[in-house]
């Protein structure tokens, strides 16, 4: 996600959404490039599914471009996957934020949010936004082309909605996670949807599992008063540890320092109550991590770094090692593989 800090996203969201935004149908397309290290990818938002079928890496993000990967080294990239319709609420040139691929049943699917600047919906508040929303494409191959199933809409069309990511709970059905944006409720939400058996929409309406507040870390410096908690809720990443407890990775912020943070599930369920951990647990400037295993079998989180250069946001994505075998995620030292 990239409206992440409160205080300066009026005065410079444009500058940085340049930077940081790839639309999904672009005059020409990007230019492919070989033996890449990791590290020299700039990508926010970074999602790596290790996929077994093909025994091969694929990453994507923010950008909705595709890299891809035989040993987490070298990676060969960046291609374009993602096809929406155009005839859509999307429009023809929809940009792409948080992309996700989740191999189901046979099929892999793509979670992703796609926002059309042409059309606007209000803001709680008053004022517009660009429509934005979280949105669910499939292919029968990881590396795509990825495409629309029959819904048009997966939440709310005056809903502004982010992050998108995926569960199969203990009650073995299908939901969608994703936030509620803050700058549309004032108070980021993490929630949950149930989805159709074959993910191509969605069923009944979307529950709060938290909001941005319940958080006891994040904190937002309102320059007049003192501190409070910050309105942030970004990519949230369901995973149960060996003992069967439920936890959720998600980011926000300690003043101007992006910060990634954890949760719990009482009832090891989504529908919780979840529990935010007192402390961040990554170091700081690094968030919106996910988990993965290697084929060698070795978990590791995968995050980007945050640094702000001259009003643009720098991000790369980082692997750290990860002990899930307690209670509790337990972050390692720094992966170089």
């Amino acid at each position: 996600m990239r409206t992440k800090h409160p205080f300066w996203w009026l005065l410079a969201s444009g500058l940085l959404l340049s930077g940081l935004t790839a639309r999904a149908q672009q005059p020409n397309p990007p230019t492919l490039r070989h033996n890449v290290p990791l590290d020299s990818i700039r990508l926010s938002d970074p999602f790596i599914l290790a996929d077994q079928r093909t025994h091969t890496y694929y990453m994507t993000g923010t950008g909705g471009l595709l890299w891809q990967s035989k040993d987490l080294k070298s990676w060969e990239g960046p291609r374009q996957v993602a096809q929406p319709d155009p005839a859509s609420w999307m429009g023809p040139n929809p940009m792409i934020w948080a992309a996700e691929i989740h191999p189901y049943k046979g099929k892999y699917y793509y979670f992703a949010t796609f926002t059309n600047s042409a059309l606007k919906i209000e803001a709680e508040k008053g004022g517009t936004l660009e429509r934005r929303a979280s949105h669910v494409l499939v292919s029968d191959q990881p590396a795509g082309p990825y495409r629309p199933m029959r819904d048009e809409t997966y939440l709310p069309a005056n809903k502004s909605t982010l992050d998108g990511s995926f569960w199969v709970d203990k009650d073995q059905k299908p939901y969608l996670l994703y936030c509620h944006e803050w700058v549309q409720n004032q108070d980021g939400t993490v929630e949950k949807i149930e989805l159709k058996p074959d993910l191509s929409g969605t069923l009944g309406t979307g529950q709060v599992l938290f909001r941005a507040s319940d958080s006891p870390w994040s904190r937002e410096n309102p320059r007049t008063g003192p501190p409070r908690p910050n309105k942030v809720t970004d990519g949230p990443w369901v995973f149960r540890t060996k003992t069967g407890h439920l936890g959720m990775l998600w980011t926000s912020w300690v003043y101007d320092v992006y910060t990634q943070g954890v949760a719990y599930s009482a009832s090891g369920t989504l529908a919780g109550p979840w529990r935010q951990e007192p402390n961040p647990i990554t170091p700081p400037n690094y968030g919106h991590g996910m988990l993965f295993r290697t084929f060698e079998g070795k978990q590791l989180m995968v995050l980007h770094s945050h640094q702000d250069i001259k009003g643009r946001y720098h991000r790369v994505p980082h692997l750290f090692e990860v002990d899930l075998s307690g209670d509790k995620l337990v972050l390692g030292q720094a992966y170089h593989p």
